[in-house]
C-alpha cells in the first residue's frame, strides 16, 4: 500500500516546524548577543553529581571565569553543567543555561541567571559556538565528545571563527589525546589540527588562556 499521504502528512509538519525552529535561533541570538561580558562555553557530564571531582572542578571553573569577567553557557542540565553554572552564579557572574528537551537526564538546574529552553539540538549547538569566546570539556560522555568533535571540525573548515579550545583534566582525556595523535602520524588529520585541542589541568590555566587571547 503506497505511503505518500503519511509522508505527505510529514512535508506539512515540516513547515510548520520552521516557524519553531527559526523562533528558538530569534530569542537566542536576540538573548545572547545582549551579554555583554565574553561567553564561554563549557561542557561535561550531566551524571557526575556533587561527590564527584569533576563536580568540584566544574564549580571551580565557572567560578574562576565569572571573576575573570567571562560568563558561562552550559546546556543548563544537571552534574558538571550545573556545577559550572553554580560557580558563576555565586560569583555574582553571567551564568547562562541552554537547556534542551529530552527524556532523561535533563533537568534545568537553578544556577541560571539567563535560561533558555530549546527543543531542537543543532539549534542549541549553533548558540554555543555563535558568541563563544572559548570552549572547555571537562570530564563527559557521548555529549561532551559531539560537542568536542563538532567544534573542532568548524574551526579545522573555518567555518566559525577561530578560538581556543580546552579539555579540562589532561589525565582523563589522556585516552583520546593518545588517539588524537595516532590519527595524526596515520595522516587523517595535521599537526596543525592537533594543535586545535590545549589539554590543560587547573581552571586557572584556562583563564589565563583566555586572558591572553581577549
Amino acid at each position: 500500500m503506497p505511503r505518500k499521504p503519511l509522508i505527505d502528512q510529514l512535508h506539512h509538519e515540516d513547515s510548520w516546524r520552521l516557524f519553531r525552529i527559526l523562533a528558538e535561533f530569534v530569542e537566542g541570538f536576540e538573548t545572547l548577543s545582549e551579554i555583554e561580558v565574553p561567553l564561554v562555553s563549557v561542557f561535561g557530564s550531566a551524571r557526575f553529581g556533587e561527590d564527584h571531582p569533576a563536580y568540584t572542578l566544574g564549580y571551580r571553573l565557572g567560578k574562576a571565569l565569572a571573576e575573570a569577567g567571562f560568563g558561562v553557557v552550559t546546556g543548563g542540565g544537571p552534574g558538571v553543567m550545573e556545577a559550572a553554572n553554580r560557580g558563576a552564579f555565586e560569583a555574582g557572574g553571567v551564568s547562562v543555561g541552554l537547556n534542551i528537551e529530552l527524556p532523561q537526564e535533563q533537568r534545568p538546574n537553578p544556577y541560571q541567571t539567563h535560561a533558555l529552553s530549546l527543543r531542537y539540538f543543532f539549534v542549541r549547538k549553533v548558540l554555543f559556538v555563535r558568541y563563544a569566546a572559548g570552549f572547555v570539556l571537562l570530564p563527559g560522555g557521548f555529549g561532551t565528545l559531539d560537542e568536542l568533535a563538532e567544534v573542532l571540525v568548524l574551526i579545522q573548515t573555518e567555518k566559525v571563527h577561530p578560538f581556543p579550545v580546552f579539555v579540562l583534566e589532561r589525565g582523563y582525556w589522556q585516552g583520546l589525546l593518545s588517539w588524537m595523535d595516532f590519527l595524526r602520524q596515520e595522516g587523517a588529520i595535521g599537526a596543525k589540527d592537533l594543535a586545535l585541542l590545549t589539554p590543560v589541568d587547573t581552571p586557572e590555566e584556562v583563564v589565563a588562556a583566555l586572558k591572553g587571547v581577549s
